[in-house]
């Protein structure tokens, strides 16, 4: 190549000269998207800066080996597109539309931090996701599948999934499940959102929260411009006179395994709480949190099937498969299901089909039973290796809530406290720790020292080294 004798010339010559000759090389049917895709390219990622002045159609065809024509159709559509610009006479220059970028892709999903043991609540273990069996019912699903089930769903789900579903929770959870009222979504948390949007279309501007409960809930019913009202949680439940003088006509409850306190809400105060909702004509949103994960006797039922029509009932397989399948459920009141149907319609056309036709047919054969079995019972022996670790290295340390779910409320004598000291001695040792203030609205006395201990995702055996890292921090 002759390289022109002017210095931009010569740098934008040479520059597009390296760019252009693996595009010059491509077969000859697609030479020339290749030659503007390189070009487009150097544009972009500022290899070309603005301003600089390429090489004539008749030099870089001569150089790159391919005709003039080819080269000049590429100056041509990059020119109508903005990112060179030409004047009769005056040669070809790199335009300043574009903006050199260099793209990345960051990812922004939750992970644990780098300590040596973590015992944050909320993730289960992921290395008990059933791969063979999953994929063997992914083989099966895409040989059988009709191919007209591949089109947009029903935005309800697939009509197999929601009957296995049916099935599936009225004998689970003892839910009344019509599945022309469940809706497939990405978990608990567009649930919340869709039946968030529901209020609002309903004037419901304001909706009861547990306190302490899921911080995650302010933020997705505000996603919907809804506000979220705190209202106390006490051994029994959400306490109900505070919730009637709130004045709302909605609440989001965990009764079974209420987050984070551990505790199953009493017969009253569930009966109170149904009361409540009948005589405001309101909602409540079920979160069925760790509803199949009791380990000391049969999980209490649902909370729906004592009042279908005042309880929405929500659930996914986050726990027991993984998070990142993305893969819920929503069982709706009959009077709530078209305009939550409607939403979920205009939100995203429905849930993945090969997704749904999969976990159908997991359903169907006794898969996820056997799946929830071998979770219930790694989860129990986890439990269990916590509390006699606490047994062992801080003695006089309590475990509140019921023997159930991924994660234990764990109070420390106050000789342990201040919590902020003694937080800054497990971080300093390693061991990452929630305290119960992390997930209330209001403030604690600063000794109080009660830590909400995930343990699922964490070996028995690593369940004991953490323990013990925190004693001896905890007495340095």
């Amino acid at each position: 190549m002759t390289p022109p004798q002017t210095g931009p010339e010569k740098s934008g010559a040479s520059s597009a000269w390296e760019l252009l000759l693996p595009a010059a090389s491509a077969p000859a049917r697609a030479r020339g998207r290749s030659l503007q895709a390189a070009l487009r390219e150097a544009v972009r990622s500022g290899r070309l800066a603005p301003g600089t002045r390429l090489p004539s159609s008749r030099d870089l065809a001569a150089d790159l080996g391919v005709s003039r024509g080819l080269v000049t159709d590429a100056y041509e559509q990059l020119t109508a597109e903005g990112y060179l610009r030409s004047g009769r006479g005056s040669g070809t220059w790199v335009g300043a539309a574009a903006r050199a970028a260099r793209p990345q892709a960051h990812d922004l999903a939750p992970r644990a931090p780098g300590a040596r043991v973590d015992f944050v609540a909320g993730t289960p273990d992921l290395s008990l996701f059933p791969r063979a069996a999953w994929a063997a019912a992914q083989r099966d699903v895409l040989t059988d599948l009709p191919h007209q089930e591949l089109g947009y769903p029903d935005p309800r789900g697939l009509p197999r999934l929601r009957t296995a579903l049916a099935g599936l929770l009225a004998r689970r959870r003892g839910v009344v499940a019509d599945p022309e009222r469940i809706v497939v979504v990405s978990g608990v948390a567009q649930a919340t959102a869709l039946l968030g949007f529901a209020l609002r279309a309903r004037g419901m501007r304001v909706v009861g929260v547990e306190d302490p409960g899921s911080p995650q809930h302010t933020a997705l019913y505000a996603a919907a411009g809804v506000a979220c009202v705190p209202v106390p949680v006490d051994g029994e439940g959400l306490e109900t006179e505070r919730l009637r003088a709130s004045g709302v006509r909605a609440a989001t409850v965990t009764p079974a395994h209420q987050f984070p306190t551990g505790i199953a809400y009493s017969a009253r105060r569930r009966a109170e709480l149904l009361d409540w909702a009948r005589s405001v004509d309101g909602i409540v949103l079920e979160d069925d949190y760790d509803g199949d994960f009791r380990y000391d006797r049969a999980p209490v039922g649902a909370l729906q099937g004592l009042d279908p029509e005042h309880v929405a009932y929500a659930g996914s397989v986050s726990k027991s498969l993984a998070p990142g399948l993305r893969l819920g459920w929503l069982l709706v009141p009959r009077a709530w299901t078209e305009e939550v149907v409607e939403r979920k319609r205009t939100m995203d056309l429905g849930h993945p089909t090969l997704d749904q036709a999969l976990f159908a047919r997991f359903v169907e054969r006794g898969d996820y039973d056997r799946q929830l079995r071998r979770c219930q019972r790694a989860y129990r022996e986890r439990r269990d290796a916590l509390v006699a670790a606490l047994g062992k290295h801080f003695p006089g340390a309590e475990v509140s809530g019921i023997a159930a779910g991924l994660h234990a409320i764990v109070s420390l004598p106050a000789r342990h406290g201040p919590r902020e000291r003694f937080l800054a001695r497990m971080t300093a040792a390693g061991v990452s720790v929630r305290p119960l203030t992390d997930y209330a609205h209001g403030a604690a006395p600063e000794e109080d020292v009660r830590l909400v201990l995930g343990y699922a995702h964490v070996t028995p055996a690593r369940i004991h080294e953490g323990v013990r890292l925190m004693a001896e921090a905890a007495a340095a």
